[in-house]
């Protein structure tokens, strides 16, 4: 029984020691026990909402090229949340529209990232997933981030449209707390952004600092450039100047904390938003948060990856097919570092221009299509999209596209999902590919679909919807039946204008493509 008191009151009187030292960090501590005790400080907040409070006009527009400032203070003060979503034509918008946070008047900023990559998603992808730190929902376009940002004398927080496209609405809420004092040696937030298109020879640099702070997270992607698996690379982390790395990896899925490749999945501190294969032209996008685990550092850190893998040619003969198991590839990858230092840092290197961080896609609106539809009973285009209302399960909607030079192309389409829509088998001129897609949901949503990669001729090219009787996911007695489909554009990437797109299987097998040499 003694022996028990004694435990208890060692516990009681460790409850008491953290609660005292929590009260003397003004926001350092977000366990339930910090809202027990008397909170200081004032809440503040910067939001898009309209002047006019009886209004509903809660959005900001931005301009091609055009900068647009969130948040421009006086310290100190500590950043605790941050929401937006965004309306545009603009499909590749979370790339082109880049965050910058400076801090305490410098004229760099210490935070600077396209704003998808920043909120946990690569490639300018949409994708919903859930992190303790930051979450992504409806459908992607909802992106919320709850790292605190301290700062002691100022803040400004951009968002810049490098785009030739309108950015029609941005809304957004940063809260924030007003301090009553400032303590020395808080560590600043900084989230840095780099890419090598391709991935040059020799490990990728992920982030490289001078200071004292710790390393809280990493967003990786990769576009791969090689049919096969890209994730065979170890990570490394080099402290304090230390020739050799003190804390070394296994593999790439491993550091991610997944094993044996990649499967789609989200967890409080890692997760994999974006696993679509192995074939090149399939994207990945993951992440990793120290927050229970940071990796500290006094005067400098670097942390790196290779970028290895196996390579494959799939049209080999099944025996031939694996080429290699541990090569370099020249996957396009990118990636964001988070961490904190106890001084604002910034960084000399350049952010890549808009046109150099998206692929060189072709966008074709829907309007530039030439569409059949049978039963022709009701298509509607309309600004943005066009909706075919068949009123059956038993109909069709094709799509004329051109292709002004023969390739491998990955195709994706921007879709209408909702309670009018139907299910519907896809087909490239004439053969079916993939399975039905159910394009039903329970309110209205516009969200990207993967269509795969086709190899495809000089010429015009069909791509035909044809509808399937199945039971769809979402329903409602009270709906109509209509069996619908709706699109805003298609997405094109020729995979052979990208740099570094089966450079190596070229390298490892001559006779892989034939048909070039031929040509040559």
């Amino acid at each position: 029984m003694n022996k028990v008191l004694k435990t208890n009151f060692l516990l009681i009187l460790f409850l008491i020691t953290f609660l005292l030292s929590a009260g003397n960090n003004s926001f350092g501590d977000f366990s339930f026990e910090s809202l027990l005790k008397p909170l200081s400080g004032q809440s503040m907040r910067n939001s898009s909402s309209a002047e006019d409070i009886e209004k509903n006009g809660d959005a900001r527009a931005i301009e091609p090229n055009d900068t647009l400032t969130l948040m421009d203070e006086d310290g100190p003060g500590i950043i605790t949340h941050f929401w937006n979503t965004i309306a545009t034509e603009n499909v590749f918008y979370p790339r082109s529209i880049v965050l910058r946070i400076y801090y305490d008047g410098l004229e760099k900023p210490s935070v600077e990232a396209p704003i998808g990559d920043f909120f946990g998603l690569g490639l300018a992808g949409h994708k919903e997933f859930i992190s303790q730190p930051v979450v992504n929902t409806s459908r992607g376009r909802a992106r919320v981030c709850f790292w605190p940002m301290p700062f002691q004398k100022h803040i400004k927080v951009t968002v810049t449209n490098e785009s030739d496209l309108r950015v029609g609405s941005f809304y957004y809420y940063i809260d924030w707390k007003k301090l009553n004092e400032w303590q020395p040696d808080t560590p600043y937030f900084h989230a840095r952004y780099r890419q090598e298109y391709p991935a040059k020879p020799g490990n990728y640099t992920i982030l490289e600092t001078q200071g004292k702070g710790h390393y809280v997270g990493t967003v990786y992607s990769a576009l791969q450039m090689e049919t096969g698996w890209f994730g065979e690379g170890d990570d490394f982390f080099y402290i304090d100047g230390a020739e050799m790395p003190q804390l070394k990896g296994t593999g790439t899925e491993d550091y991610f904390n997944d094993a044996w490749g990649f499967r789609e999945f989200s967890a409080p501190y890692h997760g994999v938003p974006v696993y679509e294969g192995v074939f090149a032209g399939d994207r990945v996008s993951i992440y990793r948060w120290h927050i229970p685990d940071p990796v500290f550092f006094e005067k400098s850190l670097r942390v790196v990856i290779e970028h290895k893998g196996s390579v494959m040619n799939e049209k080999a003969p099944i025996t031939k097919m694996d080429l290699a198991g541990f090569k370099e590839r020249e996957d396009w990858v990118s990636s964001v570092a988070f961490w904190y230092q106890t001084t604002p840092t910034t960084w000399d290197e350049p952010l890549p221009p808009a046109n150099k961080r998206i692929p060189p896609y072709k966008t074709l609106k829907f309007d530039t299509l030439v569409y059949r539809a049978d039963p022709a009973i009701l298509t509607v285009p309309t600004e943005y999209f066009l909706l075919y209302i068949p009123l059956t399960p038993e109909s069709n909607i094709e799509f004329d596209f051109e292709i002004q030079q023969k390739g491998t192309y990955r195709i994706d389409a921007f879709m209408i999902l909702s309670l009018f829509s139907g299910a519907f088998q896809p087909y490239m001129d004439g053969k079916p590919f993939g399975t039905p897609i159910d394009f039903s949901a329970p309110g209205y949503d516009i969200a990207p679909v993967y269509l795969d990669i086709h190899e495809l001729s000089e010429g015009i090219h069909t791509l035909r919807f044809e509808g399937v009787k199945q039971a769809l996911k979402h329903t409602r007695t009270m709906a109509p039946k209509t069996y619908g489909l709706g699109i805003a554009c298609l997405t094109l990437l020729r995979l052979e204008d990208m740099e570094g797109y089966r450079s190596v299987l070229k390298q490892l097998d001559p006779n892989a493509f034939p048909q070039e040499q031929k040509n040559n």
